[in-house]
Protein backbone atom coordinates (compact mmCIF):
# COMPACT_ATOMS: atom_id res chain seq x y z
CA UNK A 1 0.00 0.00 0.00
CA UNK A 2 1.26 3.43 -0.88
CA UNK A 3 2.76 5.18 2.13
CA UNK A 4 1.50 8.53 0.90
CA UNK A 5 -2.07 7.33 0.32
CA UNK A 6 -3.69 9.79 2.67
CA UNK A 7 -1.02 12.41 2.24
CA UNK A 8 -1.85 12.91 -1.42
CA UNK A 9 -5.42 13.82 -0.57
CA UNK A 10 -5.21 15.11 2.97
CA UNK A 11 -1.67 15.84 4.09
CA UNK A 12 -1.55 19.27 2.54
CA UNK A 13 -5.00 20.27 3.78
CA UNK A 14 -3.54 21.16 7.15
CA UNK A 15 -1.28 23.79 5.63
CA UNK A 16 -4.00 24.94 3.24
CA UNK A 17 -6.48 25.50 6.04
CA UNK A 18 -3.91 27.71 7.69
CA UNK A 19 -3.47 29.53 4.39
CA UNK A 20 -7.22 30.10 4.07
CA UNK A 21 -8.62 30.16 0.57
CA UNK A 22 -5.29 29.95 -1.17
CA UNK A 23 -6.77 27.47 -3.61
CA UNK A 24 -4.58 24.46 -2.95
CA UNK A 25 -4.53 21.74 -0.38
CA UNK A 26 -1.84 19.80 -0.39
CA UNK A 27 -8.16 10.13 -31.31
CA UNK A 28 -5.67 8.71 -33.13
CA UNK A 29 -3.06 10.41 -35.27
CA UNK A 30 -4.08 11.92 -38.56
CA UNK A 31 -0.59 11.58 -39.95
CA UNK A 32 2.09 14.02 -40.97
CA UNK A 33 1.69 16.84 -43.44
CA UNK A 34 -2.09 16.79 -43.78
CA UNK A 35 -3.69 20.22 -43.78
CA UNK A 36 -6.09 20.72 -40.89
CA UNK A 37 -9.53 22.23 -41.29
CA UNK A 38 -9.89 25.83 -40.11
CA UNK A 39 -9.41 26.06 -36.37
CA UNK A 40 -8.75 22.37 -36.08
CA UNK A 41 -5.51 20.80 -34.94
CA UNK A 42 -3.40 18.23 -36.65
CA UNK A 43 -2.18 15.26 -34.69
CA UNK A 44 1.54 15.09 -34.20
CA UNK A 45 3.58 12.13 -35.45
CA UNK A 46 3.40 8.97 -33.40
CA UNK A 47 6.12 8.18 -30.91
CA UNK A 48 9.25 6.55 -32.21
CA UNK A 49 9.29 2.74 -32.37
CA UNK A 50 10.81 0.78 -29.51
CA UNK A 51 14.10 0.50 -31.30
CA UNK A 52 14.46 4.27 -31.25
CA UNK A 53 14.22 4.56 -27.46
CA UNK A 54 17.19 6.45 -26.06
CA UNK A 55 17.72 6.06 -22.34
CA UNK A 56 18.65 9.17 -20.37
CA UNK A 57 20.90 9.14 -17.31
CA UNK A 58 20.29 6.08 -15.14
CA UNK A 59 17.43 4.96 -17.39
CA UNK A 60 14.64 6.49 -15.31
CA UNK A 61 13.55 8.50 -18.35
CA UNK A 62 14.01 8.07 -22.08
CA UNK A 63 13.55 9.86 -25.35
CA UNK A 64 10.96 7.94 -27.36
CA UNK A 65 10.12 10.43 -30.08
CA UNK A 66 7.25 12.87 -30.43
CA UNK A 67 4.47 12.51 -27.90
CA UNK A 68 1.51 10.54 -29.27
CA UNK A 69 -1.94 12.10 -29.32
CA UNK A 70 -0.55 15.64 -29.02
CA UNK A 71 -2.19 17.92 -31.60
CA UNK A 72 -0.25 20.60 -33.43
CA UNK A 73 -1.68 24.05 -32.76
CA UNK A 74 -2.93 26.12 -35.69
CA UNK A 75 -3.66 29.82 -36.03
CA UNK A 76 -7.20 31.17 -36.25
CA UNK A 77 -8.20 32.48 -39.64
CA UNK A 78 -9.50 36.05 -39.88
CA UNK A 79 -13.03 36.22 -38.49
CA UNK A 80 -12.96 32.70 -37.09
CA UNK A 81 -14.55 32.08 -33.69
CA UNK A 82 -12.02 30.66 -31.21
CA UNK A 83 -12.64 27.22 -29.77
CA UNK A 84 -13.69 26.89 -26.15
CA UNK A 85 -10.73 25.52 -24.24
CA UNK A 86 -11.18 23.78 -20.89
CA UNK A 87 -8.22 22.66 -18.78
CA UNK A 88 -8.63 20.03 -16.08
CA UNK A 89 -5.54 19.85 -13.87
CA UNK A 90 -4.52 17.80 -10.85
CA UNK A 91 -2.27 18.99 -8.02
CA UNK A 92 0.13 16.53 -6.39
CA UNK A 93 -0.74 13.77 -8.84
CA UNK A 94 0.12 10.28 -7.63
CA UNK A 95 -1.54 6.86 -7.65
CA UNK A 96 -2.53 5.52 -4.24
CA UNK A 97 -5.06 3.02 -2.90
CA UNK A 98 -7.94 5.23 -4.07
CA UNK A 99 -6.83 4.62 -7.69
CA UNK A 100 -8.07 8.05 -8.75
CA UNK A 101 -5.16 8.79 -11.09
CA UNK A 102 -5.97 5.70 -13.15
CA UNK A 103 -9.70 6.36 -12.88
CA UNK A 104 -9.56 9.89 -14.25
CA UNK A 105 -7.06 8.90 -16.89
CA UNK A 106 -9.76 6.53 -18.10
CA UNK A 107 -12.39 9.25 -17.88
CA UNK A 108 -10.19 11.53 -19.99
CA UNK A 109 -9.84 8.89 -22.70
CA UNK A 110 -13.57 8.21 -22.69
CA UNK A 111 -14.41 11.85 -23.35
CA UNK A 112 -11.43 12.68 -25.58
CA UNK A 113 -9.89 15.02 -23.02
CA UNK A 114 -6.24 15.77 -22.32
CA UNK A 115 -5.24 16.87 -18.84
CA UNK A 116 -2.29 18.22 -16.87
CA UNK A 117 -0.96 16.22 -13.94
CA UNK A 118 1.15 18.31 -11.54
CA UNK A 119 3.42 15.67 -10.02
CA UNK A 120 4.88 16.17 -6.55
CA UNK A 121 8.52 15.11 -6.89
CA UNK A 122 8.63 13.46 -3.45
CA UNK A 123 6.06 10.93 -4.62
CA UNK A 124 8.94 9.31 -6.53
CA UNK A 125 11.26 9.41 -3.50
CA UNK A 126 11.09 6.58 -0.95
CA UNK A 127 10.95 7.23 2.77
CA UNK A 128 14.34 5.59 3.28
CA UNK A 129 15.96 8.10 0.92
CA UNK A 130 14.16 11.18 2.17
CA UNK A 131 17.41 12.82 3.24
CA UNK A 132 18.09 13.41 -0.47
CA UNK A 133 15.48 16.15 -0.38
CA UNK A 134 17.00 19.38 0.93
CA UNK A 135 14.10 21.85 1.00
CA UNK A 136 14.68 25.58 1.24
CA UNK A 137 14.42 26.89 4.82
CA UNK A 138 13.82 23.41 6.23
CA UNK A 139 15.93 20.51 7.39
CA UNK A 140 16.90 17.83 4.88
CA UNK A 141 14.34 15.04 4.75
CA UNK A 142 11.42 17.25 5.73
CA UNK A 143 8.17 17.25 3.74
CA UNK A 144 4.68 18.35 4.72
CA UNK A 145 3.18 15.65 2.49
CA UNK A 146 5.59 12.87 3.42
CA UNK A 147 7.33 10.55 0.98
CA UNK A 148 6.43 7.25 -0.68
CA UNK A 149 7.12 3.52 -0.64
CA UNK A 150 8.17 1.15 -3.41
CA UNK A 151 4.65 0.03 -4.32
CA UNK A 152 3.34 3.57 -4.39
CA UNK A 153 6.21 4.71 -6.59
CA UNK A 154 5.66 1.80 -8.98
CA UNK A 155 1.94 2.56 -9.25
CA UNK A 156 2.58 6.25 -9.81
CA UNK A 157 5.16 5.51 -12.51
CA UNK A 158 2.67 3.24 -14.26
CA UNK A 159 0.15 6.07 -14.44
CA UNK A 160 2.70 8.68 -15.48
CA UNK A 161 3.83 6.52 -18.41
CA UNK A 162 0.29 5.83 -19.56
CA UNK A 163 -0.83 9.43 -19.07
CA UNK A 164 1.96 10.79 -21.25
CA UNK A 165 1.34 8.20 -23.96
CA UNK A 166 -2.35 9.23 -23.89
CA UNK A 167 -1.27 12.78 -24.76
CA UNK A 168 -1.51 14.28 -21.29
CA UNK A 169 1.01 16.63 -19.70
CA UNK A 170 3.26 15.97 -16.70
CA UNK A 171 3.88 19.25 -14.88
CA UNK A 172 5.10 19.80 -11.34
CA UNK A 173 3.63 20.70 -7.95
CA UNK A 174 7.23 20.82 -6.68
CA UNK A 175 8.13 18.80 -3.58
CA UNK A 176 7.51 19.37 0.13
CA UNK A 177 4.34 21.47 -0.08
CA UNK A 178 5.34 24.05 2.51
CA UNK A 179 2.78 26.83 3.01
CA UNK A 180 2.42 29.83 5.27
CA UNK A 181 4.81 32.45 6.68
CA UNK A 182 7.14 30.04 8.51
CA UNK A 183 9.38 28.82 5.71
CA UNK A 184 6.51 28.42 3.26
CA UNK A 185 7.05 28.72 -0.48
CA UNK A 186 5.78 32.29 -0.40
CA UNK A 187 8.90 33.29 1.53
CA UNK A 188 11.40 31.64 -0.81
CA UNK A 189 13.93 33.58 -2.86
CA UNK A 190 14.52 33.10 -6.57
CA UNK A 191 17.63 31.06 -5.76
CA UNK A 192 15.68 28.83 -3.38
CA UNK A 193 13.07 28.24 -6.06
CA UNK A 194 15.81 27.27 -8.50
CA UNK A 195 16.92 24.63 -6.01
CA UNK A 196 13.37 23.36 -5.49
CA UNK A 197 12.76 23.08 -9.24
CA UNK A 198 16.08 21.31 -9.81
CA UNK A 199 15.24 18.79 -7.08
CA UNK A 200 11.75 18.18 -8.47
CA UNK A 201 13.37 17.32 -11.80
CA UNK A 202 16.04 15.17 -10.16
CA UNK A 203 13.55 12.93 -8.35
CA UNK A 204 11.81 12.19 -11.66
CA UNK A 205 15.07 11.66 -13.53
CA UNK A 206 16.70 9.39 -10.92
CA UNK A 207 14.03 7.16 -9.44
CA UNK A 208 15.86 4.01 -10.56
CA UNK A 209 18.88 5.05 -8.54
CA UNK A 210 16.77 6.03 -5.55
CA UNK A 211 14.59 2.89 -5.66
CA UNK A 212 16.91 -0.01 -6.61
CA UNK A 213 14.02 -2.49 -6.38
CA UNK A 214 12.48 -0.82 -9.44
CA UNK A 215 15.54 -0.87 -11.70
CA UNK A 216 13.90 -3.42 -14.00
CA UNK A 217 10.87 -1.19 -14.56
CA UNK A 218 10.40 0.57 -17.89
CA UNK A 219 11.57 4.19 -18.07
CA UNK A 220 9.25 7.13 -18.24
CA UNK A 221 8.92 7.69 -22.02
CA UNK A 222 9.95 11.35 -22.04
CA UNK A 223 12.85 13.68 -21.38
CA UNK A 224 11.67 15.54 -18.27
CA UNK A 225 13.97 18.47 -18.91
CA UNK A 226 11.92 19.09 -22.05
CA UNK A 227 8.56 17.81 -20.80
CA UNK A 228 8.43 20.09 -17.77
CA UNK A 229 7.10 23.43 -18.98
CA UNK A 230 4.71 24.51 -16.24
CA UNK A 231 3.58 24.29 -12.65
CA UNK A 232 1.24 25.28 -9.86
CA UNK A 233 2.73 26.25 -6.51
CA UNK A 234 1.52 24.86 -3.16
CA UNK A 235 -1.35 26.96 -1.79
CA UNK A 236 -0.87 29.33 -4.75
CA UNK A 237 1.95 31.03 -2.84
CA UNK A 238 5.32 32.29 -4.07
CA UNK A 239 4.33 32.89 -7.68
CA UNK A 240 6.51 35.93 -8.34
CA UNK A 241 9.86 34.43 -7.34
CA UNK A 242 8.95 31.00 -8.67
CA UNK A 243 8.25 32.42 -12.13
CA UNK A 244 11.47 34.43 -12.00
CA UNK A 245 13.34 31.17 -11.48
CA UNK A 246 11.21 28.99 -13.75
CA UNK A 247 11.43 31.26 -16.79
CA UNK A 248 15.17 30.52 -16.93
CA UNK A 249 14.56 26.77 -16.61
CA UNK A 250 12.32 26.13 -19.61
CA UNK A 251 8.90 26.93 -18.14
CA UNK A 252 6.33 28.39 -20.54
CA UNK A 253 3.36 28.90 -18.22
CA UNK A 254 2.33 29.10 -14.58
CA UNK A 255 -1.04 28.33 -12.98
CA UNK A 256 -0.43 29.65 -9.47
CA UNK A 257 -2.43 32.84 -9.74
CA UNK A 258 -5.97 33.98 -9.02
CA UNK A 259 -7.87 35.48 -11.93
CA UNK A 260 -11.13 35.98 -13.76
CA UNK A 261 -12.59 34.28 -16.83
CA UNK A 262 -10.80 36.43 -19.39
CA UNK A 263 -8.22 35.65 -22.04
CA UNK A 264 -4.74 35.13 -20.54
CA UNK A 265 -1.64 37.23 -20.99
CA UNK A 266 2.06 36.69 -20.52
CA UNK A 267 3.82 37.95 -17.42
CA UNK A 268 7.58 38.20 -17.57
CA UNK A 269 7.53 36.11 -20.75
CA UNK A 270 5.53 33.25 -19.18
CA UNK A 271 1.84 32.58 -19.81
CA UNK A 272 -0.20 33.36 -16.70
CA UNK A 273 -2.97 30.72 -16.67
CA UNK A 274 -4.56 31.20 -13.24
CA UNK A 275 -7.35 29.46 -11.44
CA UNK A 276 -10.49 31.51 -11.95
CA UNK A 277 -13.32 32.95 -9.91
CA UNK A 278 -16.49 31.01 -10.74
CA UNK A 279 -20.09 31.12 -9.48
CA UNK A 280 -21.25 29.36 -6.34
CA UNK A 281 -24.93 28.65 -7.08
CA UNK A 282 -27.24 29.94 -4.38
CA UNK A 283 -24.55 32.19 -2.90
CA UNK A 284 -23.73 35.85 -3.48
CA UNK A 285 -20.01 35.39 -4.10
CA UNK A 286 -17.62 33.52 -6.37
CA UNK A 287 -14.83 31.14 -5.43
CA UNK A 288 -11.81 29.64 -7.14
CA UNK A 289 -12.32 26.89 -9.69
CA UNK A 290 -10.90 24.16 -7.46
CA UNK A 291 -12.31 21.38 -5.29
CA UNK A 292 -10.54 22.67 -2.18
CA UNK A 293 -12.13 26.11 -2.40
CA UNK A 294 -15.64 24.75 -2.75
CA UNK A 295 -15.02 22.44 0.20
CA UNK A 296 -13.64 25.29 2.32
CA UNK A 297 -16.68 27.48 1.66
CA UNK A 298 -19.16 24.66 2.18
CA UNK A 299 -18.00 22.61 5.16
CA UNK A 300 -14.60 24.02 6.10
CA UNK A 301 -13.52 20.44 6.69
CA UNK A 302 -12.95 17.33 4.61
CA UNK A 303 -15.47 15.42 6.75
CA UNK A 304 -18.58 17.55 6.76
CA UNK A 305 -22.21 16.61 7.38
CA UNK A 306 -22.92 13.49 5.25
CA UNK A 307 -26.47 14.67 4.60
CA UNK A 308 -25.00 17.65 2.71
CA UNK A 309 -22.46 15.77 0.60
CA UNK A 310 -24.64 15.36 -2.48
CA UNK A 311 -25.75 19.00 -2.37
CA UNK A 312 -22.18 20.27 -2.07
CA UNK A 313 -21.03 18.19 -5.03
CA UNK A 314 -23.95 19.38 -7.13
CA UNK A 315 -23.18 22.96 -6.14
CA UNK A 316 -19.60 22.63 -7.35
CA UNK A 317 -20.65 20.91 -10.59
CA UNK A 318 -23.31 23.51 -11.33
CA UNK A 319 -20.94 26.36 -10.52
CA UNK A 320 -18.38 25.02 -12.96
CA UNK A 321 -21.07 24.53 -15.60
CA UNK A 322 -22.28 28.10 -15.13
CA UNK A 323 -18.70 29.27 -15.57
CA UNK A 324 -18.42 27.16 -18.71
CA UNK A 325 -21.66 28.52 -20.14
CA UNK A 326 -20.71 32.15 -19.70
CA UNK A 327 -17.41 31.56 -21.47
CA UNK A 328 -18.80 29.27 -24.19
CA UNK A 329 -21.64 31.67 -25.00
CA UNK A 330 -19.59 34.76 -24.23
CA UNK A 331 -15.91 35.64 -24.60
CA UNK A 332 -14.70 32.06 -25.14
CA UNK A 333 -11.96 32.56 -22.53
CA UNK A 334 -10.29 29.27 -21.55
CA UNK A 335 -11.83 27.73 -18.43
CA UNK A 336 -9.18 26.59 -15.93
CA UNK A 337 -10.15 23.97 -13.33
CA UNK A 338 -7.93 22.56 -10.58
CA UNK A 339 -8.39 19.43 -8.50
CA UNK A 340 -6.76 16.95 -6.16
CA UNK A 341 -7.10 13.18 -6.07
CA UNK A 342 -9.16 13.17 -2.88
CA UNK A 343 -12.20 11.76 -1.11
CA UNK A 344 -13.32 14.87 0.76
CA UNK A 345 -16.92 14.89 1.94
CA UNK A 346 -17.47 11.38 0.70
CA UNK A 347 -15.89 11.91 -2.71
CA UNK A 348 -18.58 14.35 -3.81
CA UNK A 349 -16.12 16.65 -5.58
CA UNK A 350 -14.69 13.83 -7.66
CA UNK A 351 -18.23 13.03 -8.79
CA UNK A 352 -18.76 16.70 -9.60
CA UNK A 353 -15.61 16.86 -11.70
CA UNK A 354 -16.44 13.68 -13.60
CA UNK A 355 -19.92 14.96 -14.40
CA UNK A 356 -18.45 18.27 -15.52
CA UNK A 357 -16.00 16.51 -17.85
CA UNK A 358 -18.82 14.42 -19.31
CA UNK A 359 -20.96 17.50 -19.92
CA UNK A 360 -18.47 19.99 -21.35
CA UNK A 361 -15.94 17.88 -23.23
CA UNK A 362 -18.62 16.44 -25.50
CA UNK A 363 -19.94 19.79 -26.73
CA UNK A 364 -19.33 21.30 -30.15
CA UNK A 365 -16.20 23.45 -30.57
CA UNK A 366 -14.94 22.48 -27.12
CA UNK A 367 -11.38 21.28 -26.61
CA UNK A 368 -10.49 19.79 -23.24
CA UNK A 369 -6.74 20.25 -23.28
CA UNK A 370 -3.62 20.30 -21.14
CA UNK A 371 -1.91 23.54 -20.19
CA UNK A 372 0.85 22.70 -22.66
CA UNK A 373 -1.68 22.46 -25.49
CA UNK A 374 -3.28 25.73 -24.44
CA UNK A 375 0.11 27.46 -24.37
CA UNK A 376 0.90 26.00 -27.80
CA UNK A 377 -2.33 27.44 -29.20
CA UNK A 378 -1.79 30.84 -27.63
CA UNK A 379 1.75 30.96 -28.99
CA UNK A 380 0.46 30.13 -32.47
CA UNK A 381 -1.86 33.15 -32.59
CA UNK A 382 -0.94 36.56 -33.90
CA UNK A 383 -0.55 39.38 -31.36
CA UNK A 384 -3.45 41.31 -32.89
CA UNK A 385 -5.78 38.37 -32.32
CA UNK A 386 -4.73 37.98 -28.70
CA UNK A 387 -5.01 41.71 -28.11
CA UNK A 388 -8.58 41.74 -29.42
CA UNK A 389 -9.56 38.72 -27.36
CA UNK A 390 -8.08 40.41 -24.31
CA UNK A 391 -10.54 43.29 -24.60
CA UNK A 392 -13.51 41.05 -23.86
CA UNK A 393 -14.75 41.02 -20.28
CA UNK A 394 -16.09 38.02 -18.37
CA UNK A 395 -18.97 36.53 -20.35
CA UNK A 396 -18.86 39.29 -22.97
CA UNK A 397 -19.72 38.24 -26.51
CA UNK A 398 -18.62 40.45 -29.41
CA UNK A 399 -21.54 42.75 -30.22
CA UNK A 400 -21.16 42.43 -34.00
CA UNK A 401 -20.34 38.72 -33.91
CA UNK A 402 -17.05 36.87 -34.06
CA UNK A 403 -16.53 37.25 -37.80
CA UNK A 404 -16.53 41.03 -37.59
CA UNK A 405 -14.67 41.10 -34.28
CA UNK A 406 -11.67 39.07 -35.47
CA UNK A 407 -11.66 40.10 -39.11
CA UNK A 408 -8.16 40.96 -40.33
CA UNK A 409 -6.36 39.95 -37.13
CA UNK A 410 -4.28 37.04 -38.44
CA UNK A 411 -1.17 38.78 -39.85
CA UNK A 412 1.90 39.20 -37.68
CA UNK A 413 4.40 37.04 -35.89
CA UNK A 414 3.12 34.32 -33.54
CA UNK A 415 2.71 35.38 -29.94
CA UNK A 416 5.38 33.00 -28.75
CA UNK A 417 8.05 35.69 -28.87
CA UNK A 418 8.98 37.38 -25.57
CA UNK A 419 6.84 40.27 -24.43
CA UNK A 420 7.80 43.11 -22.08
CA UNK A 421 7.71 42.09 -18.44
CA UNK A 422 4.91 43.45 -16.33
CA UNK A 423 3.93 43.12 -12.65
CA UNK A 424 2.91 39.67 -11.44
CA UNK A 425 0.22 40.96 -9.10
CA UNK A 426 -2.84 38.72 -8.96
CA UNK A 427 -5.78 40.33 -10.81
CA UNK A 428 -8.52 39.34 -8.40
CA UNK A 429 -8.89 40.35 -4.78
CA UNK A 430 -7.67 37.64 -2.46
CA UNK A 431 -10.76 37.96 -0.30
CA UNK A 432 -13.19 37.76 -3.19
CA UNK A 433 -14.19 34.20 -2.38
CA UNK A 434 -14.46 34.52 1.38
CA UNK A 435 -17.90 34.10 2.90
CA UNK A 436 -19.70 32.24 5.63
CA UNK A 437 -23.10 30.60 5.74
Amino acid sequence: MMAATKRIALGAVVTALVAGLAGCSGAGSSGIGKEAAPGKEEHSPAAAPKGAVKLIGDGSTAFTGAQPELPVATRLKPGQKPPQFVVFSWDGAGEDSQKLFSHFRGVAKKYDAKMTYFLSGVYLLPENRKALYDPPQHAAGRSDIGFNDTEGIRDTLTELRAAWLDGNEIGTHFNGHFCGPDGGVGTWSVEEWESEIAQAKAFVKNWKTNVPALKAEAPLPFDYDKELVGARTPCLEGQKNMVAAARTMGFRYDSSGVGNQVWPEKKDGVWDLPLQLVPVPGRAFETLSMDYNFMFNQSGTTKGDPSRHAYWGNQMRDGLLQAFDRAYNGNRAPLIIGNHFESWNGGTYMRAIEETIKTVCTQRDVRCVSFRQLADWLDAQGPATLAKLGTLKVGQKPEQGWQAFLAGTAPGKPAGSPVPARPTDQPAAKGADRSAD
